[in-house]
């Protein structure tokens, strides 16, 4: 019996460290993955049929050549290459082990016609389209259950065209939920770098139920009115590395999702390992860096500096509502200037509709161990609005090294909120300074969740119950 439990030590131990292991190479394993993977077999789109005029519709081309490409994929993979030119196109699908490469001067145009655009399912952890019940509308460039996916060029473009979309959603003429320009689902080690996306219709970027994900050095741009045209957005997914990334749009720079409701629970795929950096961004609906509000299946593990904001509507943003369920907890954001910023800082405790009227009004969201540090603004109009929700404080909201030039004789708007505040102008509100000694409670970065605050809702874990005996960085 003293042999087993020994041997169950031994397990318990490794079984951390391995995690432990795990958690470091995580976050570093971005720096390992790259745009310039070898592909042994390579064709371009012209060999088709093709036709890069801007008129032509080449959907059929490019399903072709993928189709064609598919053979390699046990070959050491292929390329897919994109010369200058307007290529014309609806909806087409990636496969594993495939780079699809753009030419500098290379724009892929998605087209008017809706038709182009099929109609595919919601996703499970949406329930409905996210505009719409029902379904949606596919991405222009999409993919499902992949590995080693690389879309890449010399800064050639993607242009979603989506003026066209953006008209029938203010005349409320849709009839599905809006594409994004890429989305993939299920897919592992993803590559979207030197890039320029524009006018998606819907979001940019979707990497949803993904893992280990890198997008880097790519602009996406679209007019500062355009309804919804968020930049990134990692979805349900975990292992996700953006860093080098400059957008210009109409709502959120970057938004760290993981579903909607009932549906967003009941899935439980939660975002978690995430690594934002050197990020420049400017939007007039949103804000620089938001979570939410669809987080029912958690948000955890994300650490993001180098944020610029400039003339925004807000700089960085929690987004949550009673019903949501989920948490959003062990959040670091650090190193963050903002010029030309409604509210540099905002928690919202009921934001947004719901997916249906079948959501579970008691399922309430943790939101905890959030830390901003090494934030300077100017021309701030307020400093911060932070609104938990009543029997459900947000708690261990940690300020520190903030100073902001604020515009409003009322800086901040504190209500239903705890947590500590040091070196932070203008001063405070109350609920953040009432223990600000203890600062051992702010969460410093690590992946170890052992804040001494509040504990989180759900059941604790045996490497969370064990992760907190090994101090590590995650990053």
């Amino acid at each position: 019996m003293r042999r087993s439990a020994s041997l169950l030590q031994v397990l318990l131990v490794f079984t951390t460290m391995v995690k432990t292991q795990w958690s470091t190479v995580s976050g570093i394993y971005c720096k390992e993955m790259s745009p310039n993977v070898y592909r042994p077999h390579s064709v371009t789109i012209t060999e088709f049929g093709a036709i890069g005029d801007g008129v032509t519709l080449n959907t059929k081309a490019f399903r072709n050549a993928i189709f064609y490409l598919n053979s390699f994929a046990d070959k050491g993979g292929a390329q897919l290459f994109v010369p200058a030119g307007k290529w014309l196109t609806g909806s087409f699908g990636l496969i594993s082990h495939l780079t699809l490469s753009l030419d500098k001067d290379a724009v892929i145009i998605g087209s008017l016609d809706s038709s182009d655009w099929p109609v595919v399912d919601p996703l499970p952890s949406y329930g409905r389209g996210r505009e719409l019940p029902g379904k949606r509308h596919q991405s222009l460039i999409f993919g499902s259950y992949l590995t080693d996916v690389i879309i890449t060029g010399a800064n050639g473009t993607i242009d979603g065209q989506g003026a066209i979309w953006w008209g029938w959603f203010h005349n409320h003429t849709l009839n599905y939920t809006r594409p994004h320009l890429v989305e993939l689902m299920y897919s592992t080690n993803v590559v979207i770098s030197n890039l320029t996306f524009k006018n998606s219709p819907f979001w940019n970027i979707h990497p949803v139920y993904c893992s280990q994900v890198l997008v880097q050095h790519v602009t996406i741009l679209a007019p500062l009115n355009s309804p919804n045209t968020d930049g990134i957005d990692p979805d349900s997914s975990t292992n996700v590395c953006i860093n080098h990334c400059y957008v210009k749009n109409g709502d959120d720079v970057i938004a760290i999702k993981s579903g909607w409701d009932e549906y967003g629970i009941s899935f439980a795929h939660p975002s978690s390992n995430i690594s934002i950096s050197n990020i420049t961004g400017e939007t007039r609906g949103g804000a620089g860096i938001a979570f939410g509000s669809e987080m029912s299946g958690g948000i955890s593990e994300v650490r993001a500096e180098g944020l610029r904001v400039v003339n925004s509507l807000q700089g960085i943003r929690i987004k949550t509502a009673p019903g949501r369920g989920g948490y959003v907890k062990n959040v670091y954001i650090a190193d963050v200037s903002m010029d030309n910023v409604s509210i540099a800082i905002r928690i919202s405790g009921n934001f947004g509709e719901h997916p249906d009227d079948k959501y579970d009004r008691n399922a309430l969201p943790m939101i905890s161990n959030i830390t901003i540090k090494d934030v300077v603004g100017v021309n701030v109009g307020v400093a911060g609005i932070l609104e938990g929700i009543h029997g459900d404080n947000f708690s261990n909201i940690c300020l520190s090294n903030v100073s902001l030039s604020v515009q409003s004789a009322h800086p901040w708007n504190c209500s239903l909120i705890e947590g500590y505040s040091n070196s932070v102008i203008p001063e405070s509100c109350e609920q953040l300074r009432s223990n600000c000694r203890q600062t051992s409670d702010c969460y410093d970065g690590s992946s170890s969740s052992a804040i001494h605050g509040q504990e989180p809702r759900d059941t604790l874990s045996t490497s969370r119950l064990l992760n907190p005996l090994m101090k590590f960085t995650l990053f």
